[in-house]
């Protein structure tokens, strides 16, 4: 696989608590040049990014990042309120305590109120696999896959551990074709075997 398709599966992110405007920009910059899908940036930068780039390249942005307990109205708000502002797409952190508690349905209802403000927008659940068990992680396809979302996304990046080639095949597997699995946290060494497989995509690849 080329480096350009390779590069136009990635997420090209920066969501570091203290990126300023300039380096945001730098970001669309760099964006734009390599043919990224997007960027993936803060929430509180969007509508500059937006205005910078116009529709020269997506604007991702995160709902109840990094820890996704926000409740489904606070990210709903979170969503609708940064698609207001041009975001293209956005990434949602699911209720892990909701996960551990066995609280199914919650978890759909969480994803839902995400998905019912975000139509016409993709949709990714991070999930953070290295959080899960292999159950917790088959349960999650399937609820993901019946919420309408897009992607079902391995990490944040944030927690203990990113993506594996493991968990993505796991996602694959479990998850209907029209919801494919994204890996997150994937090192520059590493971006190619992961997204040379056509059913996966490597985004939000710092």
């Amino acid at each position: 696989m080329e480096l350009r398709e390779i590069l136009s599966r990635c997420d090209h992110t920066l969501l570091r608590v203290d990126a300023t405007a300039a380096e945001i920009r730098a970001l669309c910059d760099q964006g734009m040049r390599y043919g990224c899908a997007s960027v993936c940036i803060p929430p509180c930068h969007v509508a500059g990014a937006k205005k910078y780039v116009g529709d020269r390249l997506r604007i991702c942005t995160v709902i109840g990042f990094p820890n996704g307990y926000h409740t489904p109205a606070v990210k709903a708000f979170e969503a609708a309120e940064a698609i207001r502002n041009g975001a293209d797409e956005v990434d949602m952190v699911i209720n892990l305590a909701m996960v551990k508690d066995g609280c199914w349905d919650d978890v759909a209802a969480d994803i839902r109120a995400v998905r019912e403000v975000s139509r016409g927008r993709i949709l990714k659940v991070i999930i953070e696999c290295c959080l899960l068990t292999e159950e917790e992680k088959r349960m999650l396809c399937r609820i993901v896959s019946d919420s309408g979302a897009d992607y079902i996304k391995t990490s944040t990046g944030f927690s203990t551990g990113g993506a594996t080639a493991d968990d993505v095949r796991l996602l694959r597997t479990c998850c209907p074709p029209h919801v494919l699995p994204a890996a997150s946290q994937v090192s520059p060494m590493r971006r190619s075997s992961f997204a040379s497989a056509p059913t996966v995509s490597v985004r939000a690849a710092s």
